[in-house]
């Protein structure tokens, strides 16, 4: 991997910034929606991102032929989150869906689910399932415990899932199956949006740059805890030992969509490379606010029993409400996609779709 003071990560003769020939992706050009999902009654929740679907259940698709994957994979990519209400799908399944939604999406043949730094041996639902739970936080663990912990502002929980590995999660699945009776709610925002909102001159310049995302107090975690770093191969094999961190650009293409995102997160990036620390701190401190202070970038959702979330973490932030006491669980399933890359020729969001 390259160093942390690596300014850019530029393949020669291509103009593509970052990735790793390892973990390319296999989709060349951007998947076109063909239709099979449009007979099932949806709705999207905002101009920019969600879409939430009825009827439509998890263990239907996967019966479904290769297309209609393709389908919702070439959806989620473009909306964002798609949201499923009331599903009747175990863990395993839910594992078996991602699997085979990043498949058809053209992951790398090296990607797989992705296994969390600080899950438990032998934890019972299986080393690729993430268990999300507000009584685990209450005791002081959880993966969130940290996220949530360090601030007073709701606002420092914003995050792209697991952007600290050389290969990060492509799509992320998540179903809350015990939740209070008000309030939990999760909101995302669209990278997309963000990268639409920067002005020309600054698209260019935030283009040349990479930054550095660290999870390294994930090792004061397990140390908390007494539970050892996971640091085999955690789903890709670039994902492996306990450095935990990763450089990646700060613009990166979907290939599924061809479509340009801000790549940078209040969880994990802590640092732009080949510039200054204050001018890294004023950039990210700027990037960041674009995402929490834009409610027209965001979607909000107010989640029920059996619920389901699947979203692109490629191009989208989500973040938790904690303004609950009771308890709030579910299971959280994340593939992975190709190691982040540029390819400066691809568009923004609103150039696509000539808005």
């Amino acid at each position: 991997m390259p160093s942390a003071d690596s300014p850019t990560l530029a393949q020669p003769d291509t103009g593509i910034v970052g990735g790793n020939p390892a973990a390319r992706t296999r989709c060349l050009k951007p998947l076109q929606y063909s239709g099979t999902l449009d007979h099932y009654e949806h709705m999207d929740l905002t101009p920019v991102s969600g879409r939430e679907y009825k009827g439509l259940q998890v263990t239907d698709l996967l019966k479904a032929d290769d297309q209609v994957m393709r389908d919702l994979a070439a959806t989620i990519s473009q909306r964002g989150v798609v949201f499923l209400r009331d599903q009747v799908v175990t863990p395993q399944e839910m594992k078996q869906f991602c699997l085979r939604l990043t498949d058809v999406a053209g992951c790398p043949e090296s990607s797989g689910l992705h296994v969390h730094p600080l899950t438990e041996e032998g934890s019972e639902l299986g080393d690729q399932v993430s268990v999300i739970s507000s009584e685990k936080q209450k005791k002081g663990g959880g993966l969130t415990h940290q996220l949530s912990d360090v601030s007073r502002f709701a606002s420092a929980g914003w995050h792209t899932d697991i952007s600290f590995e050389p290969v990060p999660s492509d799509y992320a699945m998540l179903k809350i199956h015990t939740l209070p009776p008000t309030g939990g709610d999760t909101l995302w925002a669209s990278g997309y949006e963000i990268y639409d909102k920067l002005s020309p001159s600054m698209r260019a310049y935030l283009e040349t740059l990479t930054a550095t995302h660290d999870a390294r107090f994930f090792l004061e975690e397990a140390e908390r805890l007494g539970n050892p770093i996971r640091k085999g191969i955690r789903g890709s094999p670039l994902n492996h030992g306990d450095q935990l961190q990763a450089v990646h650009p700060v613009i990166r293409t979907n290939p599924v969509t061809g479509w340009k995102s801000v790549y940078v997160n209040k969880g994990f990036t802590r640092r732009i490379n080949g510039v200054t620390k204050d001018e890294s701190d004023m950039l990210l401190h700027y990037l960041f606010n674009l995402v929490t202070q834009n409610h027209d970038a965001q979607v909000r959702f107010k989640w029920n029993k059996n619920d389901l979330a699947i979203w692109d973490n490629r191009s989208m932030f989500h973040c938790a409400t904690y303004d609950y006491m009771e308890a709030r669980t579910g299971d959280r399933v994340c593939s992975l996609g190709e190691a982040p890359y540029l390819d400066p020729a691809s568009k923004s969001r609103r150039e696509a779709l000539a808005l």
